[in-house]
């Protein structure tokens, strides 16, 4: 792999080391009126500004197709005069975040299949980032997600068990490491037994240190022992490690526990500094700056880049920081930059049938599906056959997290909605605000579909109690049919607690198609 010049690192200004440590966010998409998220995403004017000429050390992109990817990781890196990391939260594949690459399921799913998917998974998202210019993957979680109620981590880890997580994190690596990408552990130090959203509060975790050197910790260990490049911080309050700090300004937790006891050497990444669990705390200039204080390498996604990189310099030129501080992360940027900076794009990598292939089985093999008799052929005879046409009552109920934001996975071409269609079911879609007010007087029988798992921003909300009060009052009509959940496998816990031993009921880790169609047509629904 040729290797990249980069400047010596004296040779700068401190601005320009500073502006190093900055990674901010932008949009995926080449225009600025397509940009998705305006309160975080930069028009371009100021990302060229922040790029060429204060040369802001990464850029995080998130919306858009692969190949638009291509062009914009070209684009950003002709204005730099050092070398981009360019990153994408991609661990369910790069197509989980740009459209026309592959997109696996939930990691929690590989737990369902044979641990190989793992490397599979890890190699074929490092693939396809090189193919369009991203290098640095922030991922894997190495989270254990042992509380159900985790609203942010949930599915997103690759299991609730120290040695699931373990095995699995390391299969990942492993397949990663075969391209020059970076990978990510994260976070640290642990967010499964949190029952917040960091991205909306600052969750506490109350458990002493021998519970984390027993659960939270060995998986980070592992994940160094296997090789990862960074660790991203948790916004998360844990005062028997820190009673000061949340972790991601704690120099206890980052610097000496991370650094000294844990040896790791590589960057540490706050995780998002725009994220309400941090950015409540203080002024964005005051959390950088404390950020940069407890061993932070990368202020990733600051509310403002360039006060941020000005408040980093003052306390820099004032004595509070050591500028042997700053020039010690820059010189792990400029290790992270030459090993994954010199890579052209590529899009004859994409759309590898190999790879769709692989993501696929992953999808199927991991469902789950109960009818001692196929779902359609249940009802005496009503819906055995499939040129019959029903009455006008019988219902496929949707139910998604929100309406606006599921066309990745559900629309009128989707499985979920066609094959019971094909039977003449009527449709509703509905989430948590409109369940209250639903009219089901007028159905005999009804087919519920649940679009449910745990992502950020989403928090706590009431769906699931909702539902299951509909589910409650459906049993007792006698009109609910069977209930099928895509997501969590926590939110299928709870309905197997309502139905009866003799209820069919289906479940996938993935909403995608592919998995939809497998459930469906196991119930019967061909």
């Amino acid at each position: 792999m040729p290797s990249i010049n980069l400047p010596d690192i004296d040779t700068l200004s401190l601005v320009e080391q500073v502006s190093q440590m900055v990674v901010v966010r932008a949009c995926g998409m080449l225009y600025d009126h397509q940009i998705q998220y305006p309160q975080w995403e930069l028009p371009q004017e100021i990302l060229k500004t922040l790029i060429g000429e204060y040369g802001v050390g990464g850029v995080i992109l998130l919306g858009g197709s692969a190949p638009e990817i291509a062009l914009k990781t070209q684009q950003m890196q002709s204005w730099a005069k050092i070398p981009l990391l360019i990153a994408a939260d991609i661990e369910e594949g790069v197509g989980q975040r740009f459209s026309g690459a592959t997109w696996f399921p939930p990691p929690m799913a590989l737990q369902n299949v044979a641990m190989k998917y793992a490397e599979a998974m890890g190699r074929i998202t490092a693939e396809e980032a090189v193919a369009i210019g991203i290098n640095w993957l922030l991922a894997p979680i190495v989270d254990v997600n042992n509380n159900p109620e985790n609203p942010v981590i949930n599915v997103r880890a690759f299991g609730i068990t120290v040695g699931e997580v373990m095995g699995a994190t390391r299969g990942f690596i492993a397949g990663a490491k075969q391209y020059p990408v970076l990978t990510t552990a994260k976070h640290f130090p642990g967010h499964g037994d949190t029952s917040v959203d960091s991205h909306l509060q600052t969750p506490t975790l109350s458990h002493d240190r021998q519970r984390f050197d027993n659960v939270e910790f060995p998986p980070f260990i592992n994940a160094i022992a296997a090789g990862i490049d960074s660790v991203m911080t948790a916004h998360i309050f844990v005062p028997e490690l820190d009673p000061q700090n949340i972790a991601t300004l704690s120099h206890q937790i980052l610097t000496n526990i991370l650094r000294k006891e844990l040896g790791f050497e590589g960057l540490i990444t706050t995780d998002a500094l725009i994220m309400s669990g941090v950015a409540n705390l203080d002024s964005p200039e005051a959390i950088s700056v404390q950020a940069v204080k407890a061993g932070a390498d990368i202020l990733l996604m600051p509310v403002d880049a360039i006060a941020t990189i000005r408040a980093v310099c003052a306390a820099v030129e004032a004595g509070e920081i050591d500028r042997d501080r700053i020039r010690a992360s820059v010189q792990r940027i400029w290790n992270a930059k030459q090993k994954v900076c010199s890579n052209p794009t590529d899009l004859s990598k994409l759309g590898n049938p190999e790879n769709l292939k692989i993501a696929k089985e992953v999808a199927t093999n991991s469902i789950s599906v109960y009818s001692s008799i196929p779902y359609l052929q249940s009802k005496n005879g009503h819906l055995n056959n499939s040129n019959s046409r029903l009455d006008t009552n019988y219902l496929n109920l949707i139910i998604v997290d929100d309406p606006l934001t599921c066309e990745e996975f559900l629309n009128a071409r989707s499985p979920a909605v066609l094959l019971p269609k094909s039977k003449s079911f009527q449709r509703i879609v509905a989430d948590r605000l409109t369940l209250a007010n639903l009219q089901t007087e007028g159905f005999n029988r009804i087919f519920i579909q649940v679009f449910s798992r745990g992502n950020p921003f989403i928090g706590n909300t009431n769906l699931h109690e909702k539902t299951l009060l509909l589910v409650k009052d459906l049993l007792a009509a006698r009109k609910l049919d069977a209930v099928v959940v895509y997501g969590s496998p926590y939110t299928l816990d709870q309905f197997l607690s309502l139905l009866p031993s003799e209820m069919p009921w289906g479940f996938s880790y993935s909403q995608q198609p592919e998995a939809q169609a497998a459930v469906l047509q196991q119930l019967g629904f061909e």
